[in-house]
């Protein structure tokens, strides 16, 4: 694994823990902090020594009602339109409960002097219920921003989720359609030697088997060593050099210097691969230019070749998925320009890689 992408699988791991458990910190500190403070504005000390049933019963529906909407109320109104409608009901009936405990009579306040005619007959809330009332918005609206907060972090973490499965299954398709495309080039090339039996058949066969290891290994990872991918480039044009006429020459030209950074399997060899498909000819001379630098993070990637067209099925289908692999793993960090003007195809390749393995 990439220092680089450690870090930052670890620091996101840290985050994504953090916002998972945040809102929790914020219930404690809420119902065990922010809630009592909150009482301490009103008598609570004389109510609790004359109605100490009333606080209590009105202490626990406050905290009924944060649970409620945290943990019911708020989620349902992000699922379907029933459990929407059952997230309003349950706000019309926690409203509901609260008027029935406002209207509990603690005493019947004696008139004021200055209260006359109709004032005497206008109801007015007491000082328990204006308590009572203040309190259960308070905590409706905290419970509301809270379990907000909480479903929008979970809707981030499950794009996250979705989002990196879905590039997963990309790259792994793009792999499955490489690797039978690859298998099949080389297969044709050693046919060719066993059946003009060349003596370098049974080396060409060995390397074979090696880089048949190379891509069972590589497969089952996302990334590999550069010097590994290079090795596999070394041992590919060898093989299928063994079948080149003296028409075609190649000039390859590998230099990796320092730490070598990771990069995705088979990428690269793909457009090693495009070179010897439409740039080799038995009648007319063509020369083939493969080069690949490496200083620190930055790679540098060139190929070239004379064009001599021959139409086969799926010709453009390697580098099509090259181009999308480099979009999922090098976002913004790569830069890939392919030059086609009727004679010569070339491609220039930069990657910015992530740290460089240890």
């Amino acid at each position: 694994m990439r220092g680089g992408d450690c870090r930052k699988k670890r620091i996101w791991r840290i985050y994504e823990e953090y916002m998972k458990n945040i809102a929790i910190y914020i219930d404690l500190v809420f119902c065990l902090i922010v809630l009592p403070l909150m009482a301490l504005i009103f008598p609570i000390e004389r109510w609790v020594y004359h109605f100490g049933w009333y606080v209590a019963l009105s202490a626990a529906w406050l905290y009924i009602s944060y649970v409620v909407n945290r943990v019911v109320t708020v989620p349902m109104l992000f699922r379907g339109r029933r459990q929407q409608l059952l997230a309003l009901g349950i706000i019309v009936a926690s409203i509901g409960v609260t008027f029935l405990l406002s209207k509990i009579s603690l005493y019947t306040p004696s008139p004021s002097r200055f209260d006359f005619g109709l004032v005497r007959r206008i109801p007015s809330l007491q000082p328990y219920q204006q308590a009572l009332w203040t309190s259960f918005m308070l905590v409706t609206a905290f419970s509301f921003a809270v379990g907000l907060l909480t479903q929008v972090n979970q809707q981030r973490q499950h794009r996250r989720v979705v989002e990196a499965e879905r590039d997963r299954a990309e790259i792994e398709l793009y792999k499955a359609q490489i690797k039978p495309h690859f298998m099949f080039n080389i297969l044709n090339s050693l046919y060719g030697l066993f059946l003009t039996h060349s003596p370098k058949a049974l080396e060409s066969f060995e390397k074979f088997i090696s880089m048949i290891r190379y891509i069972h290994v590589s497969s089952q990872r996302d990334f590999i060593p550069l010097q590994d991918e290079a090795d596999y480039i070394r041992r590919y044009v060898e093989i299928m050099g063994l079948r080149l006429t003296r028409m075609t020459t190649v000039d390859l030209d590998i230099s990796l210097r320092g730490r070598a950074p990771e990069v995705p399997p088979m990428l690269l060899v793909t457009f090693v691969e495009n070179c010897f498909k439409h740039g080799v000819s038995t009648v007319e001379e063509s020369g083939i230019e493969i080069s690949l630098t490496q200083e620190g993070n930055n790679i540098r990637f060139f190929t070239r070749n004379r064009i001599f067209p021959v139409k086969r099925i799926g010709e453009h289908m390697g580098i099509a998925n090259c181009r999308k692999r480099l979009g999922i793993m090098y976002p913004g960090r790569h830069s890939l320009d392919i030059t086609d003007d009727g004679e010569y195809f070339t491609v220039e390749l930069s990657i910015e890689a992530d740290q460089a393995v240890s």
